[in-house]
């Protein structure tokens, strides 16, 4: 159920209700560390997921197949941070697994970086 079916939104007037009602408050989920790129999918069945809460139910079906967090969040119109503290929820309650996005390489050093900018100046 999205927002638009939750009540959540008047097309005219936008948002009436405020979607962090959904995670009781919470605004943050620092104990695992998601972001944007994080890949999730569900360990628990559609069909079992019908036994969660709505939102929590809604997510499940939708990671039946690897979803981002950012990909999660616009099928389920709500704010990423909304969606962060849920799929921490789900998480938690190993309803869902998740892979976090790998560096393709460290970061650069800041005095190499700064070596290259001055040897480039020096040109």
């Amino acid at each position: 159920m999205s927002g638009r079916e939750r009540g959540w939104f008047d097309d005219d007037a936008g948002p009436v209700g405020r979607p962090y009602t959904v995670t009781r408050g919470r605004t943050r989920t620092d104990k695992i560390g998601l972001d944007l790129l994080t890949l999730v999918v569900a360990v628990t069945s559609s069909a079992d997921a019908a036994r969660l809460p709505p939102e929590y139910a809604r997510m499940v079906r939708l990671c039946q197949q690897p979803l981002s967090l950012a990909e999660i969040a616009a099928y389920v119109e709500l704010p990423l941070p909304v969606v962060k503290v849920l799929i921490g929820d789900l998480i938690e309650q190993r309803h869902v697994i998740f892979r976090t996005a790998v560096p393709l390489a460290p970061a650069a050093d800041e005095r190499i970086l700064q070596a290259v900018l001055d040897g480039i100046r020096r040109l």
